[in-house]
């Protein structure tokens, strides 16, 4: 894989308009963009099917949560689309569901690949009790990462923090995937465990996913490449 495809930009924008413009304007710094619920909702769905057919991959970042019935037939819709990733919440029956919903072709077999939200990146351990669950973020994120490799799901979402940790447990058949990368000296703004590109890629993650850092710079397409050659300067643990 070439570094620069393990950055993942996150179009976390209100209009398909604003999402077009930064596309070209990041040009072919960028091969790989997430759409998450705000652009989704907004007209984002066949705006992620435009940008498969351009040669892009896309993360469509919807984290379905439902009955399995609803999750599996969603699922297969989104495969149809030609999405590289989807995300969904790390609970058995979510898992298995989405996993009939994708079919046999996985991310290694070039079809969609399914994600299991661990713990979102903007928790803390105070916040996961807060919302009732007796274990802290740690022993939760290893919990769900058992249940998304017993379910036949092809990744996780987890942050960096988690990731050096995550990936002996899982080995290499899973693909780790970190939001909440922060080039060194931005600011973290409401993520909580955060880290740089290259100590992410050192801890064990093939994909990083940036948002403001890159849509709010002032030059996108620079911040982009120096986040990229910084990918290139390490080597993935795994």
């Amino acid at each position: 894989m070439q570094p620069r495809d393990r950055l993942i930009v996150a179009l976390d924008l209100p209009t398909v308009a604003e999402a077009e413009r930064l596309v070209d304007e990041l040009g072919d710094a960028v091969t790989f963009y997430k759409i998450g619920l705000e652009l989704a909702f907004a007209g984002g769905l066949p705006f992620a099917a435009a940008l498969v057919r351009s040669g892009r991959q896309v993360f469509l970042d919807l984290k379905l949560h439902d009955i399995p019935t609803t999750v599996e037939r969603a699922t297969r819709q989104i495969a149809g689309l030609g999405a590289t990733f989807l995300t969904v919440h790390a609970y058995p029956q979510t898992l298995a569901a989405a996993v009939r919903g994708r079919g046999e072709a996985g991310l290694a077999a070039g079809g969609l690949g399914i994600l299991g939200v661990t713990v979102m990146t903007s928790y803390a351990d105070a916040d996961l009790a807060e919302a009732g669950y007796a274990e802290g973020v740690a022993k939760t994120v290893e919990r769900r990462a058992r249940q998304v490799l017993a379910a036949g799901a092809d990744g996780l979402i987890l942050s960096a923090e988690e990731a050096e940790r995550i990936r002996p447990l899982v080995g290499p058949q899973l693909a780790l995937v970190t939001p909440g990368i922060r080039p060194a000296g931005s600011p973290v703004q409401d993520q909580k465990r955060v880290m740089t590109p290259a100590a992410a890629i050192r801890a064990g993650a093939d994909y990083l996913v940036v948002g403001r850092p890159v849509t709010a710079a002032a030059d996108p397409q620079a911040t982009a490449r120096a986040i990229v050659a910084e990918i290139a300067t390490v080597t993935p643990s795994s």
